[in-house]
């Protein structure tokens, strides 16, 4: 194992510290050190209880979030909204996280969890696989929309993606649209594949760990999620201060909220309406500020053409 990915791996353990944003989200944080060190045991699922209540499953809820960033960022502010959503519904809910994107739509397109907090790229591919419904999408700052940064070390005298020929990549999740889909379309623009272009690529799993890893210069660039890197730049930058942007790609429908096609309508139009409705009461909005979410609202599906344009322009030049 070279010397590169050997450290990669060892520093994937590391959490970047301080406040996270992301959305759809991809849009949480939590305060810690440079040093922190946390092990997660991804198979393992948590409860969230609901006061003076006993698990049923028949009542339970399952709901999985992608693990774009640190999962203990994760549990701590999504558990806050699923135990709103479950004291709302009056029931149980079931909190279940797995490493990679193409687990949680596996599980969903199964119907082995209800609902899911998933990116852009495994929404759309989602819907065409298993008929994904979109429930709700987050506006933050405003919009519903995001973008890829491709960043690199600000020391480094790389300006432009040409200049990264040769050199190392870090992609987030294969099925990642910011973090794998973006970069990679970029590359084709060029007549390459990633697998030619770059010397060397690995999957961090975490746009927080994609941010540290070009950081500490253990990779040459990076595409990540723009909502995470500007909330980290703006409250807490030691990371990102050592990364500078050198291309941002068009807007792109964030990551939604997304169903099981087997739950039940009538479910369905329960939990829009704790969601839509969150900001309008004061344990809502403190939640929602936590998440550094404005408020939920309806989606619309072709926010997330552009990133289907992009998967079919990909699969016609590889052909």
């Amino acid at each position: 194992m070279d010397d590169i990915k050997y450290r990669f791996i060892i520093k994937n353990h590391l959490f970047i510290s301080g406040l996270v944003m992301s959305a759809a989200l991809s849009l949480l944080y939590a305060c810690g050190s440079e040093t922190d060190i946390r092990v997660v045991d991804f198979s393992k699922t948590v409860v969230v209880e609901q006061p003076g209540k006993k698990p049923s499953e028949n009542s339970t809820i399952k709901v999985a979030v992608a693990a774009m960033i640190s999962p203990k960022d994760t549990f701590v502010y999504y558990r806050q909204l699923l135990d709103y959503i479950g004291h709302h519904l009056d029931r149980d809910v079931q909190f279940i996280q797995r490493k990679t994107y193409g687990e949680i739509n596996e599980l969903l397109g199964n119907s082995q969890i209800d609902l899911a907090f998933i990116c852009s790229g495994p929404y759309v591919v989602g819907k065409k696989k298993f008929g994904f419904e979109l429930l709700a999408t987050p506006e933050v700052q405003s919009r519903h929309f995001y973008q890829s940064y491709l960043i690199v070390n600000k020391d480094s005298h790389i300006r432009n993606i040409e200049d990264l020929r040769g050199r190392t990549f870090a992609f987030t999740d294969p099925e990642s649209n910011t973090g794998k889909l973006v970069p990679t379309y970029w590359v084709s623009q060029m007549g390459e594949r990633p697998e030619t272009f770059f010397s060397k690529t690995i999957y961090t799993y975490s746009h927080d760990n994609a941010i540290m890893a070009v950081a500490k210069s253990l990779v040459d660039g990076a595409a990540i999620d723009s909502l995470i890197w500007e909330y980290y730049h703006r409250k807490n930058p030691i990371f990102t201060s050592k990364t500078r942007i050198i291309r941002k790609s068009e807007p792109y429908g964030i990551p939604p909220i997304v169903a099981s096609p087997n739950l039940a309508p009538d479910l369905k139009d329960e939990i829009r309406k704790v969601l839509f409705a969150m900001h309008h009461d004061l344990r809502g909005q403190k939640i929602l500020s936590e998440l550094m979410i404005d408020r939920f609202t309806p989606p619309r599906d072709e926010w997330y053409d552009g990133i289907r344009g992009i998967e079919l322009k990909i699969a016609s030049w590889e052909k």
